[in-house]
């Protein structure tokens, strides 16, 4: 093992960015050298990060000309389509948030729980996937091993967070009665089946994204997945309904406890005491929170499942760092 390693982060004074800087504070990472990226309107601001001052510096073409290791990336794809191509170049391994990479065959698409082994292969890139896929697949990983999937149903009901700050302060200056900026209607008081931009097919990116990336985390390429992704009004932590149909039979007793047992899962499943995931407690957490665990009785081998997740931290940063730490340490 190395005794030092450089490392940047991309878009630290971001939303996204500042919840890497969070969790790597949590983590004291031994033997970490960091340095902090940002774009030029943000550049020469002191950020206190490990008990030291930060100054920000201003991400350029010849950034990368100095010695990096590896690179978290979360300022948007236009600068990770740019800016990790030349890093590359110089031999640092780049950590992507954005959706640039994802569906790229020569990239691997990875959630530590679910497939870290493909990070290993990476040739300069590795991409963290979407928030709302990323908390879907861990819990369907140890599901799709035991009793072979063969459909999923995705219904999302995803945090204005996931939208960045100006789906925050649309929600915020929405109960105050102000028009959206982000949105193309108030988020407040409503729930719009509408995440990113529509396709031909009527579907939204967003949710062509779910469908694609669970095909290649889970390496099921032809696994039938539908989807219907929707914001709605709270401000941190995605939750979803995930009807799934398998090929082969299962005990209800032995899917909670598959799942209890799997990293990262924290199931919250007793209805008799109004016991199941919910969005504030899952707040700050890295855990998947599983419940409402309960047969589909329409289909032969049918389950319905409700799954809550941070999605600024275990569904973006928290990913990316897992990710990094088994690239540093393994």
């Amino acid at each position: 093992m190395r005794n030092r390693f450089k490392v940047a982060i991309v878009g630290a004074s971001g939303i996204v960015g500042r919840t890497v800087l969070k969790v790597l504070e949590e983590k004291r990472f031994p033997n970490v050298e960091y340095t902090l990226f940002c774009s030029k309107k943000s550049a020469g601001k002191k950020i206190e990060f490990l008990e030291t001052n930060y100054i920000l510096q201003e991400l350029t073409e010849n950034s990368f000309n100095k010695s990096f290791d590896y690179a978290i990336f979360c300022a948007g794809g236009s600068t990770s389509k740019k800016y990790i191509p030349l890093a590359v170049e110089h031999d640092c391994v780049c950590i992507d948030n954005s959706s640039v990479y994802r569906m790229d065959k020569e990239v691997p698409l990875v959630v530590p729980e679910v497939n870290m082994q493909e990070a290993f292969k990476n040739k300069g890139i590795i991409a963290n996937p979407n928030c709302s896929t990323i908390q879907a697949v861990v819990p369907l990983k140890p599901l799709d091993d035991t009793y072979h999937i063969k459909r999923i149903v995705y219904s999302t009901y995803q945090a204005v967070s996931g939208a960045g700050r100006e789906g925050i302060e649309d929600l915020e200056n929405g109960i105050n009665g102000f028009a959206p900026k982000k949105f193309p209607y108030p988020i407040f008081n409503n729930c719009l089946p509408h995440i990113d931009v529509f396709m031909e097919d009527g579907y939204t990116k967003e949710e062509h994204k779910m469908i694609n990336e669970t095909r290649k985390i889970l390496n099921r390429p032809d696994l039938p997945i539908t989807a219907t992704t929707v914001r709605v009004p709270v401000l941190n932590c995605h939750s979803e309904s995930i009807n799934i149909e398998f090929e082969n039979d299962f005990d209800l007793y032995d899917v909670k406890q598959l799942l209890q047992n799997y990293p990262g899962i924290i199931v919250v499943d007793d209805i008799e005491k109004d016991y199941y995931p919910i969005a504030t407690k899952a707040d700050g957490y890295d855990e998947i929170f599983v419940g409402r665990i309960r047969r589909d009785s329409s289909v032969k081998y049918g389950i319905n499942l409700w799954v809550v997740a941070d999605n600024l931290r275990k569904g973006a940063a928290s990913n990316a760092i897992q990710i990094l730490e088994n690239m540093l340490f393994s």
